[in-house]
């Protein structure tokens, strides 16, 4: 769809992936058009779905959650996979869960404090969801969540 999409239309996703909370004013300047027309390109943007939604980005280390786990989790028993995910949605710590083809079922994201208390997740996930899990952590973070579409 992108190779389809308007260079303006690219630009304007482009432009707010980095900042959300860019004024139509500005979006306007960047892309040569007026507010208004800014404005209308963004909110048929919004329409169509292209843009989905708008969010606040929140600094884990802020937060003194500096650890972010990968959990790898396989079910222990094959019947009970698709109540795995209302499981694990039930754990704050876990920011992301997707289901995955290959050993294992799910692959989670999870923020903590600290080692004691990814263990302890650990051993709750286990436990409620009735679930191995393989963990990886992750010492440095190269980038993440990088926008889907670049400035043409």
């Amino acid at each position: 769809m992108i190779g389809t999409m308007e260079r303006t239309d690219q630009l304007i996703l482009a432009l707010l992936a980095r900042d959300g909370r860019m004024s139509f004013t500005d979006i306007g300047k960047a892309t040569g058009l007026s507010t208004s027309a800014a404005q209308q390109r963004v909110r048929r943007l919004e329409q169509r779905g292209v843009i989905a939604g708008y969010h606040a980005e929140l600094s884990a280390a802020a937060l003194g959650r500096t650890l972010t786990a990968i959990i790898s989790v396989r079910a222990l028993n094959a019947t009970y996979d698709d109540d795995i995910p209302g499981v694990l949605a039930s754990f704050p710590e876990i920011t992301s869960c997707f289901s995955v083809a290959g050993d294992a079922s799910f692959v989670c994201v999870a923020q903590v404090a600290s080692t004691s208390e990814l263990d302890a997740l650990l051993t709750a996930v286990r436990h409620q969801a009735a679930v191995s899990t393989s963990t990886t952590v992750a010492l440095t973070t190269h980038f993440r969540d990088r926008p889907l579409v670049d400035a043409p």
